[in-house]
Order: structure tokens, then sequence, then C-alpha cells
């Protein structure tokens, strides 16, 4: 396959580096393994209860336990389980012997420092309950959908923030999903054995999770699935991928729909603009390959036909291939142009949407673009035409209509053109305007204020970053929402998000 060079970029085109990690989230066999529990708490208890359900054999040391710790061994021994071992004594040395991991509820720093060096000496992973600094790991808090387990941690500093969270994920995960979990454990070998790796195997797993979503899977599934994994060995062969347009917003990575974070997790290859940013990026599958083909501020890029081209060549090859655009691919963003070029060559095109620009600024500044006693029509304009100058056919009179609301796309450059044309057109110096910079990003900033500020304000909050230009009466309200008085108009707001 030839794949077309790409411009220098001070992004790498290979998978996005991981953040920093507090700590390691780890998944730890323990089934047959064996574990201690140093004293006899409630405290204690629970842990102890924890490492019994993962399958190992809890041996418990301690001179006294409470009722429930107590209580817990007992129905544990009646049940025939026998998954605890109480000795009825404190810990020793020996008591680390053939350890897989030692946890231990100590009543102070110096107890909680013997434990910990005790089970340092004799290699054996330590945590000591509610003590970090003595704890080599640290218990998450637990989703239990087993097989699918979910752990978060907040590495100690806010445990009801941890919890917090896990009720959130409670509600996102439904019970059934435990047991579609199982039936993959059950299936996978089936499943590869009858699927080639890549893919097709890969697009088989897709379709599995969105059924598991669903209800619980009934006597047929498995042979349903089964059948499914047959057919799409059949048609790998011969298939050839598919491309998804993908709105990536303005910036913010939480305002991406859920269609949009599932198909950047099922893409081989990304081909995503400049202004995409890295928080959305990081949403991707790790094993995509993310190609930076967008244009932006004069800077060396990919040209139209080079990145067409590079859709189809990547298709054809099989892959499933995302174009990731900033805003929503259908507005100011050459959709159709691809569109036109992949339907043309026999290549399929989905299209998810995002949040666009003008929206997000509304939501920012908190004006409704049509609000009743201000606007009957809002209208979406590019600032920017190929010869980087204003489109030469934009009808300026019906512009500056004073019951409708414009946004100006990709207009900080000719933004002196705009104000000087809508007063041409008979549009008030006094009509309330905005401008903001970076919208939803760390380093946005804004001016409010009117039409005859609009140059100097764009000069002042500078192009750099991609700039919207809103012009109506409706931003009144964004006007009375920041100013202190009427003498402080207009001005610079720059904010941290």
């Amino acid at each position: 396959m030839d794949v077309l060079q790409l411009p220098p970029s001070d992004r790498n085109a290979a998978p996005a580096r991981m953040a920093p990690l507090a700590k390691l989230p780890v998944f730890w066999a323990l089934e047959g393994k064996r574990v201690i529990v140093a004293g006899g708490s409630d405290a204690a208890a629970w842990k102890a209860e924890l490492l019994a359900a993962c399958g190992a054999h809890v041996h418990v040391y301690a001179d006294e336990l409470s009722e429930s710790f107590a209580d817990l061994i007992a129905r544990s021994a009646d049940s025939g389980e026998g998954r605890f071992v109480h000795h009825d004594a404190l810990w020793s040395q020996q008591s680390f012997e053939g350890a897989a991991i030692a946890v231990a509820d100590c009543t102070d720093d110096k107890a909680a420092a013997i434990f910990h060096e005790a089970g340092c000496k004799a290699g054996v992973p330590v945590n000591i309950i509610d003590n970090p600094k003595y704890c080599q790991f640290q218990f998450g808090s637990i989703v239990n959908r087993s097989p699918v387990v979910v752990a978060i941690s907040t590495d100690g500093a806010a445990p009801i923030l941890a919890q917090a969270i896990r009720r959130r994920i409670e509600t996102l995960l439904p019970p059934s999903l435990k047991s579609w979990a199982s039936l993959a454990h059950t299936i996978r070998d089936k499943v590869n054995a009858r699927i080639s790796p890549g893919a097709p195997r890969r697009a088989f797993w897709e379709r599995f999770v969105d059924r598991a979503f669903g209800p619980e899977p009934g006597a047929g599934t498995e042979r349903d699935l089964l059948s499914s994994a047959e057919r799409l060995e059949t048609t790998a062969k011969t298939s050839t991928g598919r491309v998804t347009l993908v709105g990536a917003g303005p910036g913010d990575a939480e305002l991406l729909t859920l269609k949009a974070v599932r198909a950047l997790q099922a893409a081989d290859v990304i081909l995503f603009d400049d202004l995409v940013s890295d928080e959305v990026l990081e949403l991707a599958r790790r094993e995509a390959k993310r190609m930076l083909v967008g244009k932006r501020g004069g800077r060396a890029s990919c040209s139209q036909e080079d990145i067409n081209a590079m859709m189809v060549s990547l298709a054809k090859a099989g892959k499933r291939v995302v174009r990731l655009k900033s805003g929503d691919p259908m507005i100011f963003g050459r959709a159709g142009e691809e569109i036109a070029c992949l339907e043309k060559e026999g290549i399929l095109v989905d299209i998810v949407p995002g949040i666009t620009s003008a929206s997000a600024m509304a939501a920012r500044l908190g004006v409704s673009l049509t609000h009743r006693d201000h606007a009957q029509a809002v209208r979406f304009v590019t600032g920017h035409s190929r010869s980087g100058h204003l489109p030469d056919n934009l009808d300026w009179r019906n512009l500056a209509e004073a019951a409708t609301t414009t946004i100006f796309y990709m207009g900080g450059r000719t933004a002196g053109q705009i104000q000087t044309r809508l007063r041409a057109a008979g549009m008030s110096g006094r009509t309330p305007t905005v401008v903001v910079g970076a919208i939803t990003r760390a380093n946005e900033s804004r001016w409010v204020g009117t039409l005859d500020g609009l140059a100097d304000a764009v000069s002042s909050i500078g192009v750099d970053n991609p700039v919207l230009i809103g012009v109506g009466s409706v931003f009144s309200k964004a006007r009375q929402n920041t100013e202190t008085s009427p003498d402080t108009l207009p001005f610079i707001e720059r904010r941290a998000v």
C-alpha cells in the first residue's frame, strides 16, 4: 500500500504516550494463593472478605476478632468453603512465608512501619489499611460485574471521590454485563478458531459489545454468535475498509458524543486536524495509527487531494479509518468533498456529528442564539475563503439585518473587513458583538463589546488560536452577564477553564 508522506509536525503520528500514573493499576490473580491479614478489626474483616472472594486462602493473625470478623470466618466454615484460617496469635516474621500479599490494620505508625519492614524483608507486597505511606499497593473502590471488574483509585487522596465515581459507573453498567462477560470467556477460544486475527476478529467483538449492554443472553445466543463469526471470516477476505467522519467538537473531550468515542476506539488509522485537542486523541484506541493532516494558519500541511487519496488508499487496504475533524464535520469541514471522493471509489462512509463551535460559544456565554426577543434567524458564515480573504459573494445587507444572529467562523484575520462591511451595509456600530478564542480550552479568551471595537478586539486576542465572532442583539445578554458597570465596555477577559 502506498502511504502519502505527511508534512512535518510537532505532534507524533505514533499512538500518544501514556500520561503519568500515580499508581499502576494491576488485577492480581489470587486463586489458591496464601495471603495474610494481620488484625481482627472490622476494617481487616472487609479486606479479608475481599481477598477470599478472589479465591485466596486467607490466614488471619489476631488474638481478638471483632464480632463481624468472627461471624465471617464462621459462615465460611459452615458453608464448606474454608477460605479462612484463624491463627489465635499476633503475626511474626514466619507468618510471611509463602504469602502472595500481606494486609494489616495497625494502631499507629510505629506498628505499621514494623509490619511494612517485615513484609519487605520477606519479599511480600504490603498494604497497611488507611496508611498510604506504608503501602506498596492499594485497594481501589470496586464495581463488581465479575468477570468484569472495575477498580477506581485516587491514590489515597480522596476515598469519598472514588466512591462517588463508583456509584456513577454502577449506573452505567447493567447487571446483565456479568452474564455477557461470562459468555465471552466461554466462547473466546471458539471465536478465535473461526476468525483470523486483526480487523475481522475485532469487528466480531465490537458487535458483541453492542449486544452486551442489552438484555441478558438467551439460550440460543452462543449459537448465533458463533454463526456470525463464521460469516465475518468469509466476508472479511474480500471486504474493503470504511471511513467515518467524526466531529471532535471544539476541544473539550467531555463534549464528544458516545458514538464518536466508539468510533475512535474502533479505528485502525486516525487522520486528524491540527485543531483536534490532545484530550480527544487520548480517548482513541491505543493501537490506532495517528496521522496529522490538518491545515492551520498557513503552516505546512496536506492538501485536500492528498487527504482524499490517503483515505481511499487506507480503506482499500481494509483499514477502518476515522477522519477526525474539529467541531462538526458537516460545518465548514470540507466533508462534502471527502464524501464525494469516497463514494466515487465505492467506500462506505459514516458520519458522526460533533458540537460545532457556535453552539459551544453560546453555551459558554449563556446566550440563546435564537432568543425570540432578539433574533428570528441564525447564520453560520465563513470568514475565510480559499484565497484567504472574505468570500466575494456574501450578502452583507442581509447579514446586517437586526433580527439575525451571525456567527463568523475562521474570521480572525478578516475581522477588520467584517466590521467595515457590516457597518457599510447599515448595521449599527453599537450592535453587541463577541469574540471567543480557543473555545472550551484551557487558554480560552473572550471579548465582549460592540461592533465598532471588533477589529481592535481580535488584535488583542490574537489569531494563533481559532477565533469565533458573534454579532447580534442576542449577545447583549453576554454583555450584561460580564460587565460590572457600563463604563467597563469593551473589555477582554482571559480565564482558565
